[in-house]
């Protein structure tokens, strides 16, 4: 789930930058005028994309301002729905699963790893501002687990020394691989696919 609790420190203002203003446009055009409210969620995710994964107070009020819309029912989605933070969670989000498939393969290994090097507590920054940890239900990719979310990536086949490569990568400034750390592509047999092996994509 999300952090529900909403930030004391709220930024006092929030504008789109030209590159979300596009995707806000973009999203309201999808719907006829007299639905456009239904753009709602779109633009939350929009204005938590462009402010590092969390969405503040004065966001929602310009969301409501663009879709002509009462601010309160902009605040009941976002605080409904668990993909939306209104609470700062640092620039990289890391979602571990949690869920059996993960678990068996050991999950709680991953946990432990984001308690030594992110925070002890879930929902916590980093000491530097830069990631927060939490654990959450199935992210679907279950054929690959243990897994996690970091913002909109996969990553799939982890172990403790993997996930502590990818965290120290992060805390370096660069930006690790995403998808499978054993090698395997897509949701393959671990020791490798026995059918449609003439297609690449398959």
């Amino acid at each position: 789930m999300s952090l529900k609790k909403i930030s004391k420190v709220q930024p006092k203002e929030f504008v789109f930058n030209e590159k979300s203003l596009k995707a806000v446009n973009k999203a309201i055009s999808n719907y006829p005028k007299n639905r456009q409210q239904s753009a709602v969620m779109s633009l939350l995710y929009i204005a938590q994309k462009q402010n590092d994964n969390w969405i503040p107070l004065a966001a929602m009020k310009i969301i409501a301002k663009t879709l002509n819309m009462p601010y309160i029912k902009v605040y009941e989605v976002a605080t409904f729905y668990s993909m939306y933070n209104l609470s700062p969670v640092g620039k990289y989000f890391f979602q571990v699963c949690t869920t059996t498939p993960c678990m068996l393969r050991g999950a709680y290994d991953l946990v432990k790893v984001c308690k030594k090097k992110i925070s002890e507590k879930e929902n916590e920054l980093s000491e530097d501002g830069k990631i927060s940890w939490m654990e959450v239900e199935c992210l679907g990719a279950c054929v690959n687990a243990p897994m996690m979310q970091v913002n909109e990536d996969y990553y799939e086949d982890l172990n403790d020394k993997k996930l502590e490569e990818i965290i120290d990568t992060i805390y370096q400034n660069k930006i690790p691989k995403p998808g499978s750390y054993t090698g395997r592509i897509n949701a393959e047999p671990v020791d490798n696919r026995k059918t449609l092996l003439g297609n690449k994509n398959a």
